[in-house]
């Protein structure tokens, strides 16, 4: 089984939050809990994400919100990428909206801006007041992410009215049956190929 890692954002998403929520309904869930929510340092939330990807036994979907996203976007260049199979980024923040919102809050080296080596999907909203929409779609196209606009959702967090999120479980399933299914496309192109029947077996049982 794939287990699905739950990143929060700043202060770390409440007992009401859907992230919390979604890690008590789903038994492949668990969040990754940081020694500091509040005053975050971007560099100690990475290695702290590093150490559990190393610690896993089996490859990891990554579940995150808002600065969780600039979390996972910093994995582009780490060796523990490899360990991530997918990840879904829900309303990811601008750091410029988040340093004018939440002034000499969060420490970071640098926004990490590279292409994920992931499959990767964006949730974002109409009206969030860390991320509008023009530079939802800068990060989306750097990152090399699919993305989805769910309407006025603000934040998408306890704010907005998102506790419980059932639509949020259905965007999640679908995205993760699409790439399940592009790599067994993947598989069958490179068999007919002429690869190995092995290596072709060996890569399907990757997928489940």
């Amino acid at each position: 089984m794939v287990q699905t890692l739950i990143l929060p954002g700043l202060n770390g998403s409440s007992d009401a939050h859907w992230q919390r929520i979604w890690a008590s309904e789903r038994p492949d869930c668990k969040v990754l809990e940081q020694s500091e929510w509040a005053c975050p340092s971007l560099p100690d939330w990475k290695r702290r994400l590093e150490t559990e990807l190393a610690a896993s036994r089996e490859d990891v979907i990554l579940l995150a919100h808002s600065l969780g996203c600039i979390l996972a976007a910093s994995l582009a260049l780490s060796p523990l990428a490899a360990r991530v199979r997918a990840a879904v980024l829900v309303a990811p923040c601008d750091i410029v909206e988040v340093e004018r919102l939440h002034p000499c809050c969060v420490q970071l080296d640098q926004v990490p801006l590279e292409t994920l080596p992931f499959e990767t999907l964006i949730v974002g909203s109409l009206n969030d007041p860390y991320m509008n929409v023009p530079s939802l779609y800068r990060h989306g196209e750097k990152w090399g992410a699919s993305i989805r606009v769910i309407g006025h959702a603000g934040h998408i967090n306890v704010a907005s009215g998102y506790g419980r999120w059932v639509e949020g479980y259905r965007i999640f399933d679908h995205f993760l049956e699409d790439a399940r299914n592009d790599r067994r496309r993947a598989v069958s192109v490179h068999t007919r190929a002429g690869r190995a029947p092995e290596a072709a077996r060996y890569s399907e049982t990757l997928l489940d």
